[in-house]
Order: structure tokens, then sequence, then C-alpha cells
């Protein structure tokens, strides 16, 4: 494992083949990159599905409300719900989508953005400065890769763990 440069600003996802390391970018987009570590922290993205994984473009996760597979969990659901926390506003920035981003899905409002998010499976520079990108995986892309595809998939992956790295024992 490389080492990690900023363990507060790093998170660990476990996915069923291993670990994604992600490089928050907090100086990008600050109230992104905290969303994020308060609900790691609250154990709020544990066990949420990827519901929406297109080939070639993105795998979308974090609906804590609906998309968590070991509550209640429906799949026409996931992907409607955020978080019990306000949305947030756009941070959007001159960091492009590249392969291995994340950016923040929302609706069609700007600042929509809650505790859904994305990571890039390709270059998606149409969607530079309309999304909120606030973190790149370091590690583990091949495990993204490998996500179930589907809109939603029949079989859905799920972020088994978020973790703030600062945390991870």
């Amino acid at each position: 494992m490389a080492e990690i440069k900023d363990p507060e600003n790093t998170i660990l996802i476990e996915l069923k083949d291993g670990t994604v390391t992600i490089e928050l970018l907090p100086d990008v987009a600050p109230g992104h990159c905290d969303r994020m570590k308060e609900l790691a922290r609250s154990g709020a993205y544990d066990n949420v599905a990827f519901h929406r994984v297109i080939d070639g473009f993105m795998a979308q996760t974090g609906d804590v409300k609906n998309g968590n597979m070991e509550q209640d969990f429906n799949l026409r659901m996931a992907g409607t719900g955020g978080s019990d926390l306000p949305n947030l506003k756009a941070e959007f920035s001159g960091v492009p989508h590249d392969r291995g981003t994340i950016g923040a899905a929302r609706s069609q409002s700007p600042d929509s953005a809650n505790s859904q998010f994305f990571i890039n499976f390709s270059d998606n520079h149409f969607l530079n400065r309309q999304y909120t990108v606030y973190g790149r995986v370091t590690q583990g892309m091949e495990h993204v890769d490998a996500i179930m595809r589907g809109e939603p998939p029949m079989n859905p992956d799920r972020m088994i763990s978020m973790k703030v790295a600062a945390d991870a024992a």
C-alpha cells in the first residue's frame, strides 16, 4: 500500500475485491469533503449500493437513505435519496472529470448535492464545471472497474465500509 500523505483527507472504501483509496481535495471543494468525512465517520455509507453503473462512464453510489442494502433495501428507490443533512452548495472548479475522479451527484439544481457521488470510469470532460469534483482514486481503481454494471444493476455491488484513513487502525 502506498504511503498516505494526509490521512485526515483520505477515504478508504472497502469493496468486494479490495480497498479503494481516495484522496480528497479540500482546497477545491471543502464542503463536499467535509460531508463525505462526516457521513463516513457516522457509518452512513456502509453497505450502500452502487445503484447506477454505466460502462465507460461512471459508478454512482452514496444514497444513505434508500441505498443501504442491510436496511429495508428497495433497489427501485436507491438513488432517490440523500442524507438527513442539508444539501450542499456547488463547488465547481477547473479540476477536470478525469478517470478516477469523484464527482458529486445532484439533481437539476446545481446546489442539490447531498450524499451521493460517482467515480468516473473514463475522462468525462463534458461534466467539467457542471458537477463538483472533490476527490480522486489513488489506489484500487481496478476494484472500481469490477463493479457490477446496470441502471440499476441486477445484483448491485456495495460499499462494504467507508472510513477516513485517520480513523482506520
